[in-house]
């Protein structure tokens, strides 16, 4: 794991070459106020302070400043200075005006490689690249939410070869062993008895890979408590319903919601939110076996309900109904769930939009405000009434899809919903974990996608409310 805290350090006085950030606006203006040998520089490499993410080098004896073109230099994204932090000389640097406030978030990340399985290094990892900041009460949090974001990204770039439910497992246990959390594994038989539809789907991987629940619980007794469930199919062939090659080439990523509520729960824990924590996360992998559920089978759910399975490629909706139904049974405030469960809603809206179903109106609001705050955006769509009547069997209480080629993320929303009491609140995040090309701070590969948002509102909610 990246050592973020050595690259984000209060500012004591120490050495650092200047960053000016300049926009479209402001760059006329600040170029006026520079000497002429600045100028002459500045046209030689072309700099024009209108492009984003664009920088220049301005010489000083041994050292030198660096001007960078940004959005907005008056507010700045969490992504503003990414592009520094992956580019300039190994050394330390500080803003010439200003703090970096959401902007430290990018140049941390931007710092962050996934290079486990690279025999050589990445040629670009020169060094570290230190930022200066003078709010020392941001350093710590910025720091944990880094940690949280790369968490999702190394957990979901992982191969599934070498992870599967028992890692899964493992990296809720680190969790607990760090924080002092109670953690509670559920498998074999009692998973049978229990929790049916996760040992339905789980059924066809092998002995090391078995289905299993993880659950980890933290906080004090009297805190309001919160239920935060994140889909962890480790690897999803699609079961008998067998994806084609494309479907299934990175389908390593389909344990993405669990990512995403496994670093939730290290930031609830790590910011001591005054929660009572409930995480819980279904793991299995969805293989192809004699031992495969199949299509036309009616398995019985935690919840009591009879479900008939229509299409074994729908089965992180089986997993979370169990999930959600023995979080409910705790009485949270709060139900949240991650899951990477629709092609559709990428479909709908692409991959850097989590589709998020919530409902209540009030908790929609509150969600919304804090991903704007947060800068990362997330997209609610309906919890459609009339479209209910479409999961209906000839022979179970629901099928587990639709038939109807449309609305599929509205289809498996509503299917969550039948295991979550209506007078629980409870957010469901269908994201896609994923980016598909790189942008500065962003490589291609796993990403966190609604972690920022949600943890936002939990701590509006629970730290500063």
């Amino acid at each position: 794991m990246t050592d973020f805290a050595s690259l984000l350090v209060p500012d004591r006085g120490q050495q650092a070459r200047p960053v000016d950030l300049v926009d479209k606006d402001s760059f006329a203006a600040w170029l006026k106020k520079r000497p002429a040998e600045d100028r002459a520089l500045l046209e030689a490499q072309r700099f024009d302070g209108k492009t984003a993410y664009a920088f220049a080098i301005l010489p000083r004896g041994n050292e030198f400043e660096v001007v960078s073109a940004v959005k907005n230099a008056t507010e700045l994204s969490p992504w503003c200075l990414a592009a520094l932090a992956g580019k300039l000389p190994e050394g330390t640097y500080k803003l010439a005006h200003g703090q970096p406030g959401k902007a430290a978030l990018g140049w941390l990340l931007a710092q962050h490689r996934f290079d486990a399985y690279r025999s050589k290094k990445d040629d670009s990892e020169r060094g570290p690249r230190i930022l200066v900041s003078g709010e020392p009460a941001r350093i710590e949090a910025t720091v944990r939410l880094a940690q949280a974001t790369a968490l999702v990204r190394d957990l979901v770039n992982t191969p599934a070869a070498d992870l599967g439910p028992a890692e899964l497992e493992a990296a809720a246990a680190g969790l607990a062993n760090r924080t002092g959390a109670q953690l509670n594994v559920i498998g074999g038989e009692e998973l049978a008895v229990g929790y049916p539809l996760i040992a339905a789907v789980g059924a066809a991987a092998t002995p090391e890979r078995a289905p299993r629940l993880i659950e980890l619980e933290w906080g004090k007794p009297e805190d309001p408590r919160v239920a935060i469930v994140g889909k962890g199919v480790c690897f999803d062939s699609g079961g008998l319903d067998l994806k084609n090659a494309s479907g299934m080439r990175i389908m390593k990523k389909d344990m993405g919601g669990a990512a995403h509520a496994l670093a939730l729960a290290q930031l609830v824990i790590e910011n001591r939110l005054p929660v009572r924590l409930h995480l819980v996360i279904p793991a299995v992998e969805n293989a192809v076996s004699g031992a495969s559920y199949r299509p036309g089978d009616i398995v019985r759910s935690r919840k009591g309900l009879f479900v008939e399975i229509d299409n074994t490629d729908a089965e992180g909706r089986l997993i979370l109904a169990d999930a959600l139904a023995k979080a409910a049974e705790g009485q949270p405030e709060l139900i949240v769930d991650f899951a990477t469960l629709t092609g559709a809603a990428r479909v709908a809206l692409g991959p850097d939009l989590p589709a998020t179903f919530v409902n209540r109106d009030d908790l929609a609001g509150e969600l919304e405000a804090a991903a704007r705050e947060a800068e990362d955006p997330i997209w609610r769509m309906p919890l459609w009434d009339p479209y209910d009547e479409q999961l209906k069997s000839d022979v179970a209480d629901l099928s587990n899809t639709s038939g109807n080629a449309m609305a599929g993320a509205v289809y498996a929303a509503l299917f969550l919903r039948r295991f979550v009491p209506s007078d629980i609140p409870w957010a469901h995040l269908d994201t896609w974990a994923w980016r598909d090309s790189a942008k500065p701070g962003r490589p291609k590969g796993g990403e966190a996608l609604g972690l920022r948002a949600v943890w936002a509102f939990l701590e509006g909610r629970y730290l500063q409310g």
